[in-house]
């Protein structure tokens, strides 16, 4: 009796984590939300007591419970009182830029598990254009992932002429957008810009403190990340400075802005058409007044190496000593990033979803619903929020089947047990992830999840 019922437990057990696994894939059956309220996204509203059915990476169907045929052999999920929305895009994300793929897997599972269905990386890597193959082929499980290429830099664009080679190079690889990074001058950034419109790629990321905001609008960047630029643009006399003298996206001399030329900069930003990602969970945790101890016990740091945590806490502990520091003025720049993005927002402005993960305090996947609640805090309403991670992405990367829950589109789905239309932080409550045609289950998830754990 002793060894049967043992058996039994083992049994019992293995089936566990048998339907645990099974259900990640499915490429013969349909996926069925049964009673699942839908938020689709297409205006502010609920659709109660819905049946949603997947078929083949599409939704197939969409309608009241009870109205829409079921096949007999489709997994069918009970989702009375839960929530199903678009999955959600992390546009300035980053995945390891090595030539091993193996650690790249982890950081693909950790932007899954939060519902993340497509990511933006941003600091590339030649090998980022095989696993973006391998993912386009179901070869590895991961979101929709567009490469821009290795950075242009100070270091890596000494001439025009080196600039101009490099698009063209990067162009021809195969890479989605380019990556500006800090170091540009008004010779080296003029090449590059023009020789990407000649070529037709759109170029991304950080303003240079040489280039400035105004040429960046001009030159029709495609996104500014960071609102990289943005503060300075606002600051009097911001151009006798030094780049030393302003600090880190203007730290030091955010205090003395002039709310009062924000609509000459939202201006130029709607009628160029240039995306605005803000990455405010960067500031707000990074550049905040606030202690390193109001981060460093998040839950999600078990999935960062201890050495790389300790390295974000020392970072924050050198921002909150430098002489130039003080709690006043650190409030004024979260204060002042806040408004950019309310007048953003208010001024038909498309700002994207993005945090910048794995970077200080922002843990991969994780930090985009930091995010969230960041721009709920700047004046956007949940609704609002919700769509500068699907609608306007659709939009900008040019796919009208995305970012909307409605026949025919990409089941690109997260289902959620709250409604994030009246809490901002019901987006962390997933009960499962639909990437395509594999379904996540919470089981899974959390499965996966522990093989992440570092710490």
């Amino acid at each position: 009796m002793k060894h049967l019922l043992l058996f039994i437990i083992l049994l019992l057990a293995s089936c566990a984590a048998l339907s645990a696994q099974a259900l990640i894939s499915n490429g013969q059956r349909d996926i069925v939300f049964k009673s699942v309220n839908v938020i689709p996204m297409d205006r502010e509203r609920v659709l109660e007591n819905q049946t949603v059915v997947v078929r083949n990476g599409r939704i197939a169907a969409l309608g009241t419970a009870g109205k829409v045929a079921v096949s007999k052999d489709a997994l069918v999920i009970d989702a009375k009182g839960k929530y199903l929305t678009p999955g959600w895009a992390e546009i300035h994300a980053h995945v390891p830029p090595i030539d091993d793929i193996e650690p790249m897997k982890e950081v693909l599972m950790l932007y899954l598990a939060n519902g993340i269905t497509t990511i933006r990386g941003m600091l590339g890597h030649p090998r980022h254009l095989e696993l973006r193959s391998k993912i386009n082929s179901g070869e590895i499980l991961g979101p929709h992932f567009y490469a821009t290429g290795p950075s242009f830099n100070g270091q890596t664009v000494k001439t025009a002429e080196r600039g101009a080679q490099m698009v063209r190079e990067q162009k021809a690889a195969g890479y989605d957008f380019l990556k500006l990074h800090p170091g540009l001058t008004k010779e080296t950034f003029p090449a590059i810009a023009k020789t990407a419109h000649e070529v037709g790629i759109p170029f991304v990321g950080h303003v240079s403190f040489n280039v400035g905001v105004w040429r960046a609008i001009d030159a029709e960047y495609s996104s500014i990340d960071h609102m990289d630029g943005f503060v300075e643009a606002i600051v009097p006399r911001s151009d006798t400075l030094a780049e030393p003298e302003t600090g880190l996206f203007a730290s030091w001399i955010a205090y003395r802005a002039d709310a009062s030329q924000i609509p000459k900069l939202v201006k130029g930003l709607r009628d160029k058409h240039v995306r605005v990602v803000p990455t405010q969970a960067l500031a707000e945790r990074w550049l905040s007044p606030l202690p390193a101890d109001a981060f460093t016990n998040d839950p999600e740091m078990k999935y960062m190496k201890p050495e790389q945590v300790t390295s974000w806490e020392n970072t924050k502990k050198s921002y909150l000593a430098n002489p130039n520091f003080s709690k006043e003025h650190a409030e004024k720049l979260i204060q002042i990033r806040r408004k950019l993005i309310y007048e953003c927002q208010k001024n038909g402005v498309d700002i994207l979803l993005g945090s910048d993960a794995p970077q200080i305090f922002n843990v991969p996947g994780f930090s985009i619903h930091h995010e969230m609640k960041y721009m709920v805090d700047a004046g956007l309403t949940p609704y609002e929020t919700l769509r500068t991670g699907t609608v306007n992405v659709a939009s900008y990367l040019n796919k009208p089947d995305w970012g909307v829950v409605k026949t025919g589109n990409v089941s690109d789905l997260v289902l959620l047990s709250g409604n994030p239309l009246k809490d901002i932080s019901q987006t962390k409550n997933i009960e499962g992830v639909m990437m395509g045609t594999n379904w996540l289950s919470k089981a899974y998830i959390q499965n996966e999840l522990k093989k992440l754990e570092k710490q």
